[in-house]
């Protein structure tokens, strides 16, 4: 408010050389703030805002035990898994499942059965929450034991 009465008093003619000097100092340094502030932001780096990037879930049916190391490599790479293990051999789908499960455990993961022979497989920056449990029964996909 006090520099708007002191510009009216200047306009008007009644103001001090000192005071009109400050008002010319202040508006040049503004104006040299605005332009620093200009370049700067021309130079900083550009930051997404988007701190969650899109999940992307594997769905894999391996025929081999050599297969297992592919979703090892997707579970290490931090993606959940969907393996399909309907038509596999029992003794193949049990070495595959112990091997998976155990790579789970060394990363922290977590592991659902979610039907007959499917099972979710989950690393550490996946939580399987109780709603996504429920939503899977009620599709009738999930089997509890």
């Amino acid at each position: 408010m006090a520099k708007l009465i002191d510009k009216m008093i200047g306009i008007m003619g009644f103001a001090d050389d000192e005071q009109e000097e400050d008002v010319f100092e202040e508006q040049e340094k503004e104006k040299i703030d605005q332009e620093e502030m200009r370049t700067s932001r021309k130079n900083a780096p550009v930051v997404s805002i988007h701190t969650q990037k899109q999940m992307r879930v594997v769905v894999l049916e391996p025929n081999t035990f050599e297969d297992a190391q592919n979703i090892a490599d997707q579970l290490k790479s931090r993606r959940p898994v969907i393996v399909n293990l309907e038509n596999a051999e029992k003794v193949l789908a049990k070495r595959i499942v112990d091997f998976i499960s155990g790579t789970t455990y060394a990363l922290n993961g977590n592991m659902q059965k979610v039907g007959n022979g499917i099972f979710l497989f989950v690393p550490n920056n996946v939580d399987i929450s109780g709603e996504m449990r429920d939503e899977l029964k009620v599709k009738g996909l999930f089997w509890s034991k």
